[in-house]
């Protein structure tokens, strides 16, 4: 027998574990996907058989996942989600905005967004949609990008909005209760570290290296979101690395402070890419971000 496409089990079973997982009930996936509570049986029964794990606990009152069920369940979500982002894509494309941009929740939420308005005082009749997401997809779809990375090694119409100094930050509660004066002091301080989907974003290790100091760091606090990384450090969670293009603005109002005069100079760009399909509108838009970059 060939081999099914991405060689996946029958589709038929795989939406009827999503909606009982998601429901955690069979007779609730019955109702919504309008067939009997046995079909969803029979259908979450030949999944497991295929993949000879147990995906369900069942009880005399109902059903729950096992570790095995939720983590499958997790991964249906996290595909169907992208496969509902790229319909939404399509349906929107015949009404779509007159400029559609692709960034990441950093870039849109410290850079991109505040300026937004600014450009809608100016421009009125141009209408700007973010796609934002922290995985360069659906950019097909968009008329520009922006991205943090070597330019010199990017194709296409490319241009650098800024690069930025990375300096270490934390909340003025977190500097007065972990003074430091040296490099080295950072061994001992508890730090925020980024692990982004994102490549080429500086560590704490790259960091303190470029400042002369090579030894141990604490592990720390770890999340995969820059934005939520800033907010805790603003709850005085530890220190984190500061773009200063991005954090401009919380080190201007109080929120966050430099713990050490020492910087270094961001190794890669931030800079917006010109898709082939965009739009005049679009590079009226791309040549207003770029006046505004430098002017910062």
């Amino acid at each position: 027998m060939p081999r099914r496409p991405y060689d996946l089990p029958p589709m038929s079973a795989l939406i009827a574990f999503e909606a009982a997982a998601r429901l955690v009930s069979f007779k609730s996936a019955a109702q919504e996907l309008n067939v009997t509570p046995a079909a969803i049986s029979h259908q979450v029964k030949a999944l497991e058989a295929e993949l000879q794990q147990t995906l369900f606990r069942r009880h005399h009152r109902g059903v729950e996942l096992t570790e095995t069920g939720a983590y499958l369940l997790v991964a249906m979500q996290r595909g169907l989600e992208e496969i509902s982002d790229a319909i939404a894509q399509l349906r929107s494309r015949s009404t779509k905005a007159d400029v559609t941009i692709h960034t990441s929740t950093a870039v849109s939420s410290l850079w991109l967004a505040p300026k937004l308005a600014r450009f809608w005082k100016s421009f009125s009749h141009i209408s700007v949609t973010q796609n934002v997401s922290d995985v360069d997809v659906h950019t097909a779809y968009c008329d520009l990008s922006i991205h943090y990375g070597d330019i010199a090694k990017a194709t296409g119409d490319c241009r650098v909005l800024f690069r930025d100094r990375i300096m270490a930050l934390g909340s003025p509660r977190f500097r007065q209760e972990h003074p430091v004066s040296v490099i080295s002091d950072f061994a001992s301080l508890p730090l925020i570290h980024l692990e982004a989907g994102e490549a080429g974003w500086t560590e704490w290790r790259d960091w303190c290296r470029a400042l002369g100091y090579d030894g141990p760091l604490r592990k720390g606090f770890r999340v995969n979101n820059y934005v939520i990384a800033l907010q805790a450090a603003q709850d005085d969670i530890g220190a984190v690395l500061g773009w200063d293009g991005l954090t401009g603005p919380l080190v201007a109002s109080g929120k966050l402070v430099r713990l050490i005069p020492d910087c270094i100079v961001s190794p890669l760009d931030f800079y917006i890419k010109v898709h082939p399909h965009a739009s005049s509108n679009a590079i009226v838009f791309t040549d207003w971000l770029l006046r505004e970059a430098r002017e910062e």
